[in-house]
């Protein structure tokens, strides 16, 4: 049968629209997510909430060093043949789902196509692999806003939402900085931000040798995941490093993380002589604010935490979500996990005031001297 558009001269024949087709499929090799990286950074370029830690070659640097086999599980939707919702998660060893990258990334989410992201928030719920009463789907640091809330609210099992890490953002507006000291800041070009991973985690480690580094920082295997994943995320424009200079001699690196959104102060080295000479905080901030601006971001985050250096720049504070999902009202695994955050998010204050206390005497002290 045809049908007579009502915009067209009388007689003139089309087609009918045919009504999408939606297909899902989970992938579990090794290899899926190199096997799908153009695809999948296709689709986090029509993903207005996608972030860095989306794109598929942090994703499978992260994976590379840190998943473990038979744990991945890559979750496909398609309408009409084009991927248009995806979420790569690992099953951990009691069976639970959770969002990859661990500890290392500030913001955990899902891939939806802007233009029809209701429609594959739906489907990608429906194609979780969450049936069993101990299953469940724990998606740790969630970003407000973000498209996880939107699989979240398409749920139709059990669900809880809890707050997860603190976070602080200022909006990116031109801020007047000078280079002080004769420090000389240099931007890396792409084909050279591996290389200057090491140089970063070199330095990374200098600056805390007398006090307590996060141990993962100086493994092998982070140093490995760091250089792949920033090489490819410089590549496509989503890393930005800088090398600061000190009569020529390399003093500090950083490494900022960039999407439309927002630009993220991922991580930085600086050696110890740098602090005793200048506020490394507010040099590293300046540039990367002007990074910011020139790249028309609305936005400058300062990430996951809450170190006293960040309050001086007065940012919005927001914090993440954390996304529980379970099949039905016997889901086991998500009732204890529910159970066990609530009392960590209800003891941890009582764990931080008396580093807070601590923080404030030494205040004091080094203000006496």
């Amino acid at each position: 049968m045809t049908v007579l558009h009502p915009g067209r001269p009388s007689g003139v024949p089309v087609a009918p629209t045919a009504p999408a087709r939606w297909t899902a499929e989970t992938h579990r090799d090794e290899a899926a997510l190199t096997r799908l990286a153009p695809e999948w950074d296709a689709l986090a370029a029509r993903c207005r909430t996608a972030t860095p830690f989306q794109s598929a070659g942090w994703q499978a640097s992260w994976w590379r060093g840190y998943g473990r086999p038979g744990a991945l599980r890559v979750v496909l939707v398609r309408r009409d043949g084009v991927l248009v919702a995806a979420a790569a998660l690992l099953r951990t060893r009691t069976g639970t789902l959770t969002g990859l990258g661990g500890k290392l990334i500030d913001f955990t989410d899902v891939l939806l196509d802007d233009d029809c992201a209701a429609e594959a928030a739906a489907e990608l719920a429906r194609a979780l692999p969450l049936r069993r009463p101990w299953q469940a789907l724990d998606l740790r640091e969630v970003r407000p806003g973000s498209a996880a809330h939107q699989v979240y609210a398409n749920w139709p099992g059990r669900r809880h939402q809890l707050l997860d890490s603190l976070c602080q953002h200022l909006p990116a507006v031109p801020m007047d900085q000078l280079l002080e000291s004769g420090v000389v800041a240099r931007r890396v070009p792409a084909e050279e931000v591996g290389p200057a991973m090491d140089d970063l985690l070199r330095l990374h480690a200098l600056q805390w040798e007398s006090r307590k580094v996060t141990a993962e920082h100086v493994s092998e295997r982070f140093a490995t995941h760091l250089r792949e994943s920033t090489a490819a995320l410089a590549q496509a424009g989503q890393a930005v490093v800088y090398r600061y200079f000190l009569d020529e001699q390399l003093m500090a690196v950083d490494l900022l993380l960039c999407c439309p959104s927002f630009a993220g102060l991922y991580l930085y080295g600086a050696h110890p002589e740098l602090r005793e000479r200048i506020d490394i905080a507010g040099l590293l901030f300046g540039t990367s604010l002007e990074e910011t601006v020139r790249a028309g971001i609305p936005e400058i985050s300062l990430m996951r935490g809450e170190e006293p250096y960040k309050e001086r720049w007065r940012p919005e504070r927001e914090r993440n979500h954390r996304l529980l999902l379970g099949p039905g009202h016997f889901a086991a695994a998500l009732s204890l996990r529910l159970t066990l955050a609530r009392a960590r998010a209800a003891a941890a204050p009582r764990l931080r005031e008396p580093v807070r206390r601590l923080r404030a005497l030494r205040g004091r002290a080094a203000s006496a001297s």
